[in-house]
């Protein structure tokens, strides 16, 4: 995959997710939330506005690689454990525990503390 490729496939997966937080967050606009540029320091999403930082007060990074396959791997094997919304917790030594959930459970849950 050349780099230009890249870029673009991770630029889409930026986008999807700004797409959801501004339809989760209506009042949200583009001079409150945006994508960042290919190579720009900082997070994915820009939360540019206080009022965005309020709503969604996280730091998003954005990664979409086809090496973190034996993430996937895992957290299909956390689908596999019953009913439950799955929950893939990931822990590297001398590093913080990560947790994985799905992108649109997680933008329910923001939904309903909303």
């Amino acid at each position: 995959m050349n780099n230009k490729s890249r870029k673009a496939k991770g630029r889409i997966l930026q986008n999807l997710v700004r797409d959801k937080i501004v339809k989760l967050f209506p009042v949200l606009g583009t001079d409150d939330i945006r994508s960042c540029l290919m190579s720009e320091p900082g997070a994915d999403i820009k939360l540019i506005s206080l009022t965005a930082r309020k709503l969604f007060p996280y730091d998003v990074e954005c990664k979409n690689r086809q090496e973190y396959k034996t993430i996937y791997n895992h957290y299909k094997h956390a689908c596999k454990h019953g009913n439950l919304e799955p929950l893939l917790v990931l822990k590297m030594n001398r590093e913080k525990s990560l947790a994985v959930i799905d992108l649109d459970h997680f933008i329910e849950l923001l939904a309903r503390a909303n």
